[in-house]
């Protein structure tokens, strides 16, 4: 079967190959071969004791390491097809070198997990699955190929687990995918515990072990410690455990050495420090760290740097994610990552015509939540005037009544952000609709927008400004069975907003507002156990920790079934952890078996 994804360029030429320091031997009776360097092998014999093997297929695995470790070479290759997506890299032995056979299946991985396309879907996890009969065993003593083959076990187990998701929406679906994840955070444990052994020897390619068994670890650690209590303590009970701060150390050790996996833990860490914790948290990921980590990679490889850096420098990033989609044009879903991004540095901007252009790019070309998009596109229009909405030829109205028929369902489930578009947008259903307040500064409070606009005053300022003019014109509105709600939304972004440009006390008494009309709230319920969150973490950057804890404890436990309710549990989560430490929050992984 031919997993090449569907893209139509030219293959590469085989001289691009030889400027990446690449040997080929290309005849015409011959595919192209990877050449390495033998002298990178060292066949040790690790005689270390593996636990818990019975859920291995009973398949005795013959990998050989030789011509298979990629060091620098293979990253490359990574890179060029990106560039080039068409270039034949299933040809380069998939079948019998499990870093070939790894790198394959983790690039199509990708491509159907920004795609969604039920074909990549398919091509991937069939790829994936070869891959792992590649590196598969049912053995107790391990060589120093089989280690590594191990580390690639659970790569792969991971990733078909993600698939396994995306594929079918069924229960066994879901059985099955929980039991890949459990088996590779199993396996995860126990290397990591055979690194920490007293009887283990360092082989030859020792650093690129440990770096596949840092990423895991790190990346299972990391996770897990952001879940919400509830969803941490289910796991805790089927045997999962993590701990924030040493998932962190794992990843950065990770990076470190020039490994074939460090790259993957400075991907991991540059997507918390700039995504994770903005969206998932309380927005304290380190810029710094994240710029550190992207300058080496800046500096040789500016164009595919670029992809990442954007999110780092609000005034910077309108030019970079531009630079971004024209340094490649194959893969269309890197641009789609840039348009989101350009729209809400347009939003941040109140640039409202520019955002709608970015989110209306998005509607006609990507698939991955139309209704969002939709909802995003009359929202814009709903904050211009009448005339000004003529020129796009859609209006608020008609976009907001599209919303609920685009609702889709991945993994089985419907997207919150698509929820609660759809929940937003039923008011204008009505014959005579009566219009949201700020439909895109709303929305940009579900994804944490106001802690990136709050490092920059000139931002919050002019959106404060916005706030005043949505709250006058509800002041002068006849009331009707919206108007508490949407007063109470407007409080809430004033007080975010007074919040960041040092007002603490009004922005406290806009949050004590939303709570004393609690009772009078008839649809934005998720605006309560918001408001108890950002009066907690007022009063925690007050040093009022004892009552800032009490209000986050009060979000967690007495409010459910509310819009967006996971991510608030989730910010809830970082805030606590915040307040009173990592000690009493997540465990630590085992060092010894």
């Amino acid at each position: 079967m031919n997993h090449s994804p569907s893209f139509s360029h030219d293959p590469i030429p085989p001289s691009s190959f030889v400027e990446l320091g690449f040997g080929f031997n290309l005849t015409p009776t011959h595919p192209p071969f990877l050449s390495f360097n033998p002298n990178h092998i060292l066949n040790t014999e690790y005689n270390i004791l593996l636990s818990n093997r019975k859920h291995r297929d009973p398949t005795f695995r013959k990998v050989r390491l030789k011509h298979s470790f990629v060091h620098q070479n293979l990253f490359y290759l990574i890179v060029s097809y990106f560039t080039h997506p068409y270039s034949p890299l299933h040809l380069y032995r998939t079948k019998d070198s499990m870093y070939h056979a790894l790198t394959y299946a983790t690039i199509l991985e990708m491509q159907a997990m920004m795609t969604f396309e039920p074909a990549h879907i398919l091509a991937a996890g069939n790829t994936m699955k070869e891959a792992q009969a590649v590196y598969n065993c049912d053995v107790i003593f391990f060589t120093s190929e089989e280690l590594h083959a191990e580390v690639c076990y659970a790569e792969c187990l991971l990733q078909r687990a993600a698939l396994t998701f995306l594929q079918d929406e069924n229960m066994i679906s879901f059985i099955k995918g929980g039991i890949k994840v459990r088996n590779s955070y199993q396996t995860y444990k126990e290397l990591h515990s055979v690194l920490q052994s007293s009887g283990f020897a360092h082989g030859g390619n020792h650093g690129h072990f440990e770096g596949g068994v840092k990423l895991g670890v790190g990346a299972f650690n990391l996770m897990i410690s952001m879940l919400p209590t509830r969803t941490l303590r289910l796991l805790e009970f089927v045997g999962f455990s993590g701990n924030k701060e040493f998932g962190l150390q794992q990843l950065q050790e990770g990076c470190v050495e020039v490994t074939f996996r460090s790259f993957l833990c400075n991907m991991l860490l540059l997507c918390y420090h700039t995504f994770m914790s903005f969206i998932l948290g309380t927005g304290e990921g380190d810029v710094g760290d994240a710029e550190k980590l992207l300058e080496p990679y800046l500096k040789k490889y500016p164009k595919v740097g670029h992809q990442t850096s954007t999110a780092i420098v609000l005034y910077q990033a309108i030019e970079r994610f531009e630079e971004c989609c024209e340094a490649q044009q194959q893969w269309k879903q890197f641009h789609h990552m840039c348009y989101w991004e350009l729209m809400w540095c347009f939003t941040y901007k109140r640039h409202w015509k520019m955002a709608y252009f970015y989110a209306d790019l998005l509607s006609k070309e990507n698939s991955w939540s139309k209704a969002t998009y939709a909802y995003m596109k009359g929202a814009y229009l709903s904050m211009l005037t009448k005339d000004d909405c003529l020129t796009f030829g859609e209006t608020e109205i008609t976009l907001f009544r599209q919303v609920p028929g685009l609702k889709q369902k991945i993994a089985g489930k419907s997207l919150p952000t698509e929820k609660f578009a759809i929940r937003k947008a039923r008011r204008y259903l009505a014959e005579r609709p009566i219009p949201l307040p700020v439909p895109p500064l709303e929305m940009m409070y579900i994804w944490n927008g106001y802690t990136v606009i709050g490092k920059h005053r000139d931002l919050t300022e002019a959106m404060l400004k916005t706030l005043d003019e949505a709250q006058a014109t509800l002041d002068s509105s006849p009331r009707t069975e919206f108007s508490i709600d949407d007063q109470c939304l407007v409080s809430l972004l004033r007080g975010l907003c007074l919040k960041h440009l040092g007002h603490q006390d009004e922005a406290e008494a806009y949050f004590t507002l939303i709570l004393c009309n609690e009772s009078q709230i008839k649809y934005d319920h998720y605006l309560v156990p918001n408001a108890l969150l950002e009066h907690g973490l007022l009063c925690l950057e007050q040093g009022r920790k004892e009552e800032g804890i009490k209000l986050l404890e009060a979000a967690k436990a007495n409010y459910k079934n509310y819009s967006m309710e996971s991510r608030t549990h989730f910010r809830i989560q970082a805030a606590l952890h915040k307040a009173r430490g990592a000690a009493e929050n997540g465990t630590y992984v085992q060092t010894s078996p």
